[in-house]
């Protein structure tokens, strides 16, 4: 846990990324630092490389001291990502606002044990990772290597517990990446990782309390009050792929009917996809693209898809009541019919007062929301606690 300087100096920080470029005043009412207090936290910050002044943008009301404004330094650092999905490895470069500078796709090999898989998986990610930050970090210093995997994700020891669809079971992915890539390496689940990035970069900045739903392969969630996402023991929290529905009689590999995972996944709608003739394999972009072309069946299938994704989040936003609602869907980023049926859904199925038109959005990253997720989880740490979170930087071999 940081300590009040190094929490002072997250607070500086995240409050010129939210606010930047902006003078050392402002800073210092939006923090409630001293303007002393301040005027430090900013000087060490931008001999970390971390701030910049900007003489340039100097500002002055002709009365006392000109302001001279700060910014976040995007040329100095950029951070690694790795984003772990079912049939792929995403990785990619992005600088310190969380913005994609390359990302790279890698499709994982068929046939390998799990345990080959991962090592093999990660190794080979490692690989890819540190081509990227030598070609496109333009010769900044790489500050760490930020992991979203879906399943469960222990943070705290940077371990994959368990995921089932790719057959991980306490897999240290910290500690291999660390060994790979010579940088410190921090690890989350996807949902929290995103829920990170919609709080620092997107939608949900300024929101006290935010529900963040992943629906992919993998379903999870993710919930944070103020500035805290919410772990639970050994980060067992959002959890939610047997969530039963109730309008849902699909099987489910755990032996039950209606679990949201089951009922909801990707891999579930395509395969209706597949038995309709709508597509011809197990292909979700090209389901999307049919959709987007506006072939009927496709579009029936997401809206039937969203419905029964929108009575499981009603669930969630009965128990925890939030502000805000992140849902990070493919279909409901590229399709506005099924954003309004998910909206309608969690209308007429939430027992609170809810307002679903306005407080539930799409994902802030359409395009980039997996090289993000991956990115978040370093620059989360980065935020939280910039003089101790991350080592001193050095630059890469």
């Amino acid at each position: 846990m940081a300590g009040r300087r190094e929490a002072s100096a997250g607070a500086v920080l995240r409050a010129v990324l939210a606010h930047g470029p902006v003078a050392r005043s402002t800073i210092a009412r939006l923090t409630g630092l001293s303007p002393a207090s301040m005027t430090g936290h900013s000087t060490e910050l931008i001999a970390l490389g971390l701030l910049r002044d900007l003489p340039e943008q100097i500002q002055s009301n002709g009365l006392g001291r000109p302001h001279l404004p700060v910014d976040i330094d995007t040329d100095r650092h950029v951070v690694g990502a790795v984003h772990i999905a079912v049939p792929h490895t995403t990785v990619a470069v992005l600088d310190l606002r969380g913005r994609v500078l390359k990302s790279s796709r890698i499709p994982h090999r068929a046939g390998d044990t799990p345990a080959a898989s991962a090592a093999d998986t990660l190794r080979h990610a490692a690989r890819c990772l540190l081509d990227l930050l030598h070609r496109y970090g333009a010769g900044a210093t790489p500050l760490g290597v930020g992991v979203a995997c879906g399943g469960w994700v222990d943070q705290d020891t940077g371990t994959v517990v368990e995921h089932a669809m790719l057959g991980w079971s306490e897999v240290p992915v910290r500690d291999l990446l660390r060994e790979h890539t010579g940088l410190p390496v921090h690890v989350d689940g996807h949902s929290r990782a995103l829920l990170h990035g919609e709080r620092l970069f997107g939608a949900a900045r300024d929101a006290r309390s935010v529900l963040h739903l992943f629906v992919g392969n993998v379903v999870e969630a993710a919930f944070a009050l103020d500035d805290a996402a919410h772990y639970g023991p050994r980060s067992q929290a959002g959890v939610i792929a047997h969530l039963p529905l109730a309008n849902s009689a699909e099987h489910c590999p755990c032996g039950r009917t209606g679990c949201f995972q089951a009922s909801v996944s990707e891999r579930t709608v395509t395969g209706r996809a597949v038995a309709t003739g709508v597509v011809a394999a197990h292909d979700f972009p090209a389901l999307l693209t049919e959709a987007r072309a506006g072939t009927e069946a496709a579009v029936d299938l997401l809206v039937e898809r969203a419905r029964l994704v929108g009575q499981g989040a009603a669930l969630l936003i009965d128990v925890f009541s939030p502000e805000l609602v992140v849902v990070a869907d493919q279909a409901v980023m590229a399709l506005p019919s099924v954003l309004t049926a998910l909206r309608a859904e969690i209308a007429v199925s939430t027992r609170t007062r809810f307002d679903a038109a306005t407080a539930v959005v799409p994902s802030s990253f359409a395009g980039d929301t997996l090289a993000v997720a991956g990115g978040s989880a370093v620059l989360d740490a980065l935020y939280r606690n910039p003089l101790t979170a991350v080592p001193a930087p050095r630059r890469h071999p």
